[in-house]
């Protein structure tokens, strides 16, 4: 069991690591190919006895880039798999900002309340919207409708929001473990990310420096 889930967890992170790879590689490449040709057409001018192979070359580059009109659409859809996967990572490593000053003040079987009660908040906020999300998709998927300027190749608007439903019963699940950790005494809270502590860490690692 902690094999496997030590599996869950590395792939997370390599997914998430791929998207972001995807996303930046994507746009980098629509970039370059939107400026490129100029680069050969200014060469065309600049060397009149090559002129038609520079302006060979800038004519195949611009209409590469007008042929990624679907750059685009591909990357929002990569950023949205991004979010809502990214959401139940955040929940795992605490990187969703908590805001607890007052709660810390309490004692720690108050704090413990506290986090039970946020964590069940939380546990309902995510089944909720699981469900929604999932009858959601589930209309997208009876639509069968192509997804903007990725339809042509076989891409549908399910496929892309598929990934709603599955971010947030990912995350339902994460606040299910909190929960068991809590009532194991385990932790208190739901180990959110404290900026202010971190800012205090930052500050005395500076001034040791």
């Amino acid at each position: 069991m902690n094999a496997l889930r030590r599996v869950w967890d590395h792939f997370e992170e390599g997914f998430i690591a791929f998207l972001l790879g995807a996303m930046t590689l994507v746009t980098f490449v629509y970039v370059i190919l939107n400026n490129a040709y100029t680069l050969f057409y200014n060469l065309a001018d600049r060397f009149p006895a090559a002129e038609d192979f520079f302006f060979a070359i800038g004519d195949f580059i611009i209409g590469l880039a007008q042929a990624m009109t679907w750059s685009n659409a591909l990357t929002k859809a990569l950023f949205g798999w991004l979010i809502f996967f990214g959401l139940a990572y955040g929940v795992r490593t605490a990187g969703h900002i908590g805001v607890d000053a007052l709660v810390k003040l309490a004692p720690r079987h108050v704090q413990r309340i506290i986090g039970l009660i946020a964590c069940v908040v939380c546990l309902g906020y995510a089944g909720l919207l699981s469900v929604a999300s999932f009858e959601w998709m589930h209309t997208l998927f009876n639509a069968n409708i192509g997804a903007e300027d990725l339809g042509h190749v076989g891409v549908k608007q399910w496929h892309i929001g598929m990934i709603v439903p599955f971010g947030f019963t990912l995350m339902f699940i994460r606040f299910a473990e909190i929960l068991v950790r809590i009532l194991r005494n385990q932790q208190t809270g739901l180990g959110l990310a404290d900026e202010a502590a971190d800012a205090v860490k930052l500050t005395e690692h500076e001034e040791h420096k």
